[in-house]
């Protein structure tokens, strides 16, 4: 069997990203052979990845990508489990090739983006950095105008399309969005079972306790109005200018708002907490004080 030399070692980590042992143990069974140790290793990422498959994935990154005519864009969350990861090139780079795939196909269904060469890169970057990478959701958004902003820490991505207008407006309502969080358009679109749980909150309020039935409606009425007020993007007082409000400014220039999509990454994912120092202490077969 040949010697296992520190160059071999060396050559493998720079063309896998591994680490040294995981390298020298590919060494060691492919007798030595470089191409062989390569071989087996990419024979086996699969196997790694799907054991790293069952942890959580909650940090990672949002991104957008428009059209020329800015008429169509495509609105991408992946997943990694923690931010270091989530702000390496590898992982960035990766992220940017679903998206782009995706945009060139018109697919937003990940299971069929993810089939064949997607899902082989996604694979070797869980092999090269040990954590779960997971793409969660894409998103097409259409319309005349469509302008889209993404958070300068990648953590959150919106996107608006208007009727009419410029893509710098629709941009700046992007970014909007991205700030204030509304959760619907226009306030008639917002869903009636949050209308209903709003009502309830506004119900037990102390305020509200033993005031005759038409006085709580009356009040109802009022707080429900503010509520949507808060919520719905065209009613908010815009960022860049309180003393107007997103409607208006889509107003002055000749538009009327289609929709927008707001992507904040992990929204929705319970976290596990994670204790490393036990993790590490496991790992070095010493166990936790």
């Amino acid at each position: 069997m040949a010697a296992i030399t520190a160059a071999m070692v060396k050559e493998l980590r720079e063309r896998t990203g591994l680490g040294m042992m995981e390298c020298k143990k590919a060494l060691v069974e492919a007798e030595g052979s470089v191409d062989a140790a390569i071989e087996e290793l990419r024979k086996s990422s699969g196997l790694k990845a799907a054991k790293k498959a069952g942890r959580t994935a909650a940090e990672g990154a949002s991104l957008i990508k428009i059209s020329d005519d800015n008429t169509v864009a495509y609105i991408l969350e992946v997943n990694s489990e923690t931010d270091f990861v989530a702000r390496d090139d590898n992982f960035l780079n990766f992220a940017n090739d679903v998206l782009n795939v995706a945009f060139e196909k018109g697919e937003t269904d990940v299971a069929k983006l993810m089939e064949g060469d997607l899902e082989g890169k996604r694979e070797a970057l869980v092999q090269k950095i040990g954590e779960n990478i997971t793409v969660r959701r894409i998103i097409k958004v259409e319309g005349p105008v469509v302008g889209g902003y993404v958070h300068s820490n990648n953590k959150i991505a919106s996107v608006v399309a208007l009727t009419a207008g410029d893509p710098e407006v629709a941009r700046d309502i992007a970014m909007h969005a991205a700030a204030v969080n509304p959760r619907v358009g226009k306030p008639e679109e917002m869903p009636e079972e949050e209308l209903e749980k709003e009502k309830e909150v506004i119900k037990a309020q102390p305020d509200m306790e033993g005031k005759p039935a038409e006085i709580v409606e009356k009040m109802m009425g009022g707080r429900i109005k503010k509520f949507l007020k808060e919520n719905s993007l065209v009613e908010q007082p815009f960022v860049k200018n309180p003393d107007q409000t997103v409607g208006e400014l889509i107003k002055s220039n000749g538009a009327e708002l289609v929709g927008f999509v707001r992507l904040e990454v992990g929204e929705g994912i319970e976290k596990e907490e994670v204790d490393f120092a036990a993790e590490v202490a496991a790992a070095a077969g010493t166990g936790k004080a």
